[in-house]
Formats: C-alpha cells, sequence, structure tokens
C-alpha cells in the first residue's frame, strides 16, 4: 500500500513541475512584448492624438457657426403717493393720491451667427499640410517602434537560448572530469600515477563546477532580462527552446553578406525602407510648414461674419421683429512689438534642427549598417574556423586520453586537450548566436523586420 502511495505521489509531483513551468517560445514572447510594452501603448496614444489634430486642422478652413438665446426679466415697481391741498395767493390746489404699480417686462433674443476667415496668410491651408505630415509621422514611428520591440525581445530571448547550450556544455564538461577524477584516484591506488595528478585533476574538477555555476547565474540573468522586457514577473518559473529550429539553421547555412550585397546597396535600401527615417524626414517637412504659418503673419487677415437675430417683449411675437447682420474686416498688421519676427525665427530655427536631426540619423544608419556588415563578414569566418576547432579539439581530446590511459603522456596534456575542446565548443555557440542575431539586426537596421507576423 505505501509502495502505490509512494507512486501516486510522484505522479503528482511529476505534473506539478510539468504543468507549472509555462514554456515561451519566440514567437509567444514577441507577441507579449507587442501587446505589453508601455512604450507602445504611448505610442498609439499619440497616433490618436495626431489624428485629431488633423481633423481640427481641417476644420480650420470650414466657417464657425454659432446659435444662442436668452430670456430677461425686468420687474418695476412704484410706491403710490397720497392727497394733498396747496393754497397760492387764495387759489388751491388738490392734487389726487395715486397708487402703488408694479410693472413687469420680458425679453426674448435668438439669433445665428457665423463667421468665416477668409485669408490668414495661407497658415490655415498650411496646418492642414503640416498636420497630415505629423500624422503621418506618428504613424510611422510607431512601425518602427514595433520593430524595435521585435528585435529587442529576439536578442534578449537568444541570449537566454545561448546560456541554456553554453550550460549544456558546462556540465558535460564537469561530468567528464568528476569521471577522469575517480579514473585517476583508482589508477593512483593502483600506482600507475602519482598523487600530484590526483591533486590537478581535483583542482580542475573544482574550475569546472565554478565555471558551471557562473553560468547558471548567466542563464538566470538573462531569464530575468527577458521577463522583465516583457512585463513579466522575474520570479515567475518559464521553460525555454534549447536547441536552434529548423529556420535558425538555414540562417547558419545562408551567406548573409552575399545575400544582402554590398554596404552602398544596404544604405539605399535602408534609406528607402527605414520607418524613423520616413519620420525623420516629415518631421523636417512639417518644421518648414511651420516657418511657413508663421511668415503667414505678416500678411493682412480677411474675415467676413454674418448674423441673424430675432427680439421681442412677447415669446408670441420673436418671430416678428428680426434683424440681418453682415461683415467683412480686413485687417492689416503693422507693429507686433517684433513678435511675429519672434515666432518666425523660432519656427526657422525649428526647421534647421530637424535638419540636423536628419543628418545626424542618416549618418547612424551608415554607421550601423557598415559595424554590423563588418561584423556579418567577421562572423562568417568565425563560424567556419569554431566548427573546424571543436572538430579538431574533439579528436585531440580522444588521442589525448587514450595516450594518458596507456601511459605515454601526461595529465597536463590532457587537462589541456580538454579545456581546449570544452573552449571551442563554447566559442562555436557564442559564434552562431551572435550570427543569428546579426541576421536579425542587419534586417532592423535596413527597416525590414517583418513584426506583423507575430502580431
Amino acid at each position: 500500500m505505501r509502495i502505490f502511495h509512494k507512486f501516486i505521489f510522484a505522479i503528482f509531483a511529476f505534473s506539478v513541475i510539468t504543468y507549472g513551468q509555462s514554456v515561451l517560445t519566440l514567437d509567444k514572447a514577441i507577441n507579449i512584448a507587442l501587446h505589453r510594452n508601455t512604450t507602445l501603448e504611448k505610442s498609439i496614444n499619440n497616433v490618436k492624438s495626431s489624428e485629431s489634430n488633423y481633423k481640427a486642422a481641417w476644420g480650420g478652413l470650414l466657417p464657425s457657426i454659432n446659435a444662442q438665446g436668452s430670456y430677461g426679466w425686468n420687474r418695476s415697481i412704484q410706491p403710490g403717493t397720497s392727497g394733498r391741498t396747496y393754497t397760492f395767493q387764495g387759489l388751491t390746489i388738490s392734487l389726487p393720491a395715486t397708487p402703488s404699480s408694479t410693472t413687469d417686462t420680458y425679453n426674448y433674443t435668438a439669433g445665428v451667427n457665423s463667421s468665416w476667415t477668409l485669408f490668414d496668410g495661407l497658415s490655415n491651408i498650411v496646418a492642414v499640410s503640416q498636420s497630415k505630415k505629423q500624422l503621418e509621422s506618428a504613424r510611422l514611428q510607431l512601425e518602427n517602434l514595433k520593430q524595435n520591440i521585435v528585435f529587442q525581445t529576439i536578442s534578449l530571448y537568444y541570449a537566454v537560448v545561448n546560456n541554456i547550450q553554453l550550460l549544456k556544455v558546462k556540465e558535460d564538461n564537469v561530468k567528464w572530469n568528476k569521471q577522469n577524477l575517480e579514473t585517476i584516484v583508482e589508477k593512483n591506488k593502483l600506482g600507475a600515477v602519482t598523487l600530484a595528478d590526483v591533486y590537478a585533476q581535483q583542482v580542475q574538477e573544482g574550475n569546472a563546477e565554478l565555471d558551471l555555476i557562473q553560468t547558471k547565474n548567466n542563464l538566470e540573468i538573462s531569464k530575468s532580462n527577458l521577463l522583465y522586457y516583457l512585463g513579466l514577473d522575474v520570479l515567475s518559473n518559464y521553460s525555454f527552446t534549447d536547441s536552434l529550429t529548423e529556420q535558425e539553421e538555414n540562417v547558419l547555412n545562408t551567406d548573409l553578406s552575399g545575400q544582402f550585397g554590398n554596404i552602398d546597396e544596404l544604405v539605399n535600401k535602408a534609406l528607402a525602407s527605414r520607418d524613423d527615417y520616413k519620420s525623420a524626414e516629415l518631421d523636417f517637412q512639417s518644421a518648414q510648414n511651420g516657418v511657413t504659418m508663421a511668415q503667414g503673419s505678416y500678411f493682412p487677415r480677411l474675415t467676413n461674419s454674418f448674423g441673424y437675430n430675432l427680439f421681442a417683449n412677447q415669446l408670441s411675437n420673436l418671430s416678428k421683429s428680426r434683424t440681418y447682420s453682415a461683415s467683412l474686416t480686413l485687417s492689416i498688421p503693422i507693429f507686433e512689438g517684433f513678435s511675429i519676427d519672434n515666432q518666425v525665427q523660432a519656427a526657422e530655427v525649428n526647421a534647421m534642427n530637424k535638419q540636423v536631426d536628419l543628418n545626424d540619423l542618416r549618418r547612424t544608419i551608415k554607421q550601423n549598417l557598415q559595424q554590423t556588415y563588418l561584423n556579418i563578414l567577421a562572423a562568417e569566418k568565425s563560424l567556419e574556423v569554431n566548427k573546424r576547432n571543436v572538430a579538431s579539439a574533439g579528436e585531440n581530446q580522444k588521442i589525448t586520453q587514450e595516450k594518458y590511459n596507456l601511459g605515454s603522456g601526461t595529465l597536463l596534456d590532457v587537462l589541456v586537450a580538454n579545456s581546449n575542446y570544452t573552449n571551442a565548443q563554447t566559442s562555436l555557440i557564442n559564434a552562431e548566436f551572435q550570427y543569428i542575431v546579426l541576421n536579425q539586426q542587419l534586417k532592423y537596421y535596413l527597416g525590414v523586420l517583418n513584426y506583423r507576423q507575430y502580431e
């Protein structure tokens, strides 16, 4: 019966461990980032604000119409007088008494008035163009932000998987060192090796365990960085894929430098595709519109207005008394205390700064692409060299171990061979993930990183 209880408990414990961990794939991580990122939420709100501004700019071209109505009441109270008699030179004059009086008066008014700006130096027309560019710029910034979120998530996710694979190498290294230590201890008992070999292997095993501890720590830190960026609880328990997908394997077998062409082609493609560069161009054009709008204050302003109003003392007579009005007003600025000059200068400075920002971004794009392109060239060669190193180091480890087992080699040779093999494996794993991330980084810098497949 106790055995049965233990069996049930084991099944329950396995279920808790299995279902307590949520598998976090790369696609799922990107999807979470695109829905939980707070900066993205702010960018979406900015787009809504720009849409409202664009609608308001169109409204500036239309006349404004206002309707109003009023009701007024007034009560006037006059006190009464008593009768009096006056005598003057024998003549008697009598004044009759007057009663007090209360008078109520009412007034009703209603009307519709309209005003329309006919000309204001073309500022209202340019405002429509400016707000449209600002709306398009906000939308492009949102697109670029989504690409940035995807790339950052990819980089953080691959850092986790990279450390997972490194952990396997370190675990195998610890296992090998423990087995080797057991073998050397047994040989020492038989007098086949010296005690110095035992101590040397014990040190090597301790170093391998320290390396394993550091790798585990790096893995947990990379997990924490990813979960924090995704807006998830860093203390939650998630499991990750520990091997490369078919798509990632294909990337490792792809000649990226030959696929994307030379650096000049990359720059031209990026300037034509990157949403942040298009947004910066629109910001510069919008700033130029701001200069035109500010200069419009130098020109006369022409407005007209229309009015239709009703008034009466009785509500039933409201429609009998009416007035019509129309006016055309021309306002010519003669001196505004240099305020217009100040507005124009501020708009011109803003446009110049936007031009500087655009030029800086163009140089940054070129630099990023150049560095990424050079890193890809180096990474391709690094992959080839590391693959050869792993194969050579693995064979060398086997040969050196066999020599030592036969008594024709030294323990130092074995330890060096094993260290070289572990280092070669570590370098190859790092090179593979660097190459995969560089592939995504190049797409990001080109502005062609597809995020829509993850939404």
